[in-house]
């Protein structure tokens, strides 16, 4: 372990705005549920719900899996429950809150008394911040599309949808971020995320490239509900390349598919390298379909809807969606080429520069952390 792999006091209180966040977002978007039914919107409330709940049970699955996976493989701390209590604790959808629990008091404890425990804080809080990821994608990206849609499309507007959108948009960012650092900080073949100017350039480029796709999506909703069709066929074609990848995340068959499923979503708003390639070429093809797909939205809205014109919200999203796609790939491109560490004999961008993948081919696969998605 390097120098800088370290679980500092620093390390804990973001753990504990984690937490903050994670039970903000999701107990918004309940609140927000329950308000729709009170209202009379119940498919609104349905969707709202629904988001919650998917999001949820995929990552119960996967903590779950992975308790077992460290007790069974790796020998790792399991928190002394037996296989009865874990499966009580996900089924009751808590499993992340106890994660959250039991890192913050293992590493209270272990800073307390200068005990070294670095790797296993490390991991703990790296399987946190991955869990928390998956999150992000499955509820928060898919909870603001369907506010934004309501809002705009419905004029249908309230402080508490407003409170549920601020807080899935700092998830986003605060998850995007601490899970790139965490993970840098896990692999020792990987130097460490600076702080400061390389993070905020980073964090700059995932916002200004997912925000549009946000809004772009909501736009394509708007003009029609069958858009969501296309929308299932691009999932469809980003989880058919994690299957043509041969992904190798999971210890099981069945959590492997449900993994690729997942990528295939994280894929509709953003690129990440899958098996730890040169992946030059493919950001390349990939951000310019992005893009155009992105600015194809507003055009065919104009062109398909034009009484969306006289809204008051039509030029100030083409405006946005234009600069933030522009902004979006210059933060991308000043990253990748100024700002991003390089390992130790790592020539240009082969493999670490851009956005590398679970296939790393530097460590030995034995553990999780070797196999870790990286966006």
């Amino acid at each position: 372990m390097t120098s800088g792999e370290k679980f500092t006091w620093f390390r804990w209180l973001c753990t504990v705005l984690g937490l903050l966040f994670y039970l903000g977002d999701t107990g918004s978007d309940f609140m927000l549920s329950v308000q729709y039914f009170r209202s009379g919107h119940l498919i609104w409330a349905i969707l709202t719900l629904v988001f919650v709940l998917v999001g949820s049970i995929c990552i119960q699955a996967f903590s779950y899996a992975w308790f077992k996976d460290d007790k069974k493989n790796y020998e790792e701390d399991d928190m002394g429950l037996s296989t009865c209590h874990l499966i009580g604790i996900h089924v009751l959808q808590i499993g992340i809150f106890t994660r959250y629990l039991h890192l913050l008091k293992k590493s209270f404890k272990a800073l307390r008394s200068g005990q070294e425990e670095q790797s296993q804080l490390i991991g703990l809080a790296t399987d946190l911040s991955m869990l928390r990821m998956f999150e992000t994608f499955l509820e928060s990206i898919p909870q603001l599309i369907l506010q934004a849609y309501i809002i705009l499309e419905h004029n249908h507007r309230s402080n508490l949808q407003y409170i549920s959108m601020a807080l899935s948009f700092l998830t986003i960012a605060w998850a995007t971020v601490d899970y790139r650092r965490c993970l840098r900080q896990s692999l020792t073949h990987l130097n460490n995320m600076p702080s400061g100017i390389p993070t905020v350039v980073y964090l700059s480029y995932k916002i200004f490239t997912i925000t549009p796709r946000i809004l772009s999506l909501t736009l394509f909703i708007m003009l029609s509900t069958f858009s969501t069709v296309t929308m299932a066929c691009i999932w469809l074609l980003g989880t058919i390349w994690a299957f043509l990848e041969e992904t190798s995340f999971c210890t099981s068959r069945a959590l492997e598919h449900l993994y690729r499923a997942v990528v295939g979503v994280i894929l509709m708003f953003t690129f990440f390298n899958i098996k730890g390639e040169n992946t030059r070429v493919h950001m390349t093809m990939y951000y310019f379909l992005n893009v155009c797909h992105n600015l194809a939205a507003p055009v065919l809205l104009f062109l398909l809807k034009p009484e969306s014109e006289r809204t008051d919200y039509f030029l100030p999203i083409i405006f946005f969606i234009l600069v933030s796609n522009l902004m979006g790939l210059g933060f991308l491109g000043l990253y990748y080429s100024l700002l991003h560490p390089r390992g130790p004999g790592r020539e240009d961008m082969e493999v670490d520069g851009m956005d590398e993948m679970d296939g790393m081919e530097h460590e030995p696969k034995t553990t999780r952390l070797q196999r870790f998605l990286q966006i």
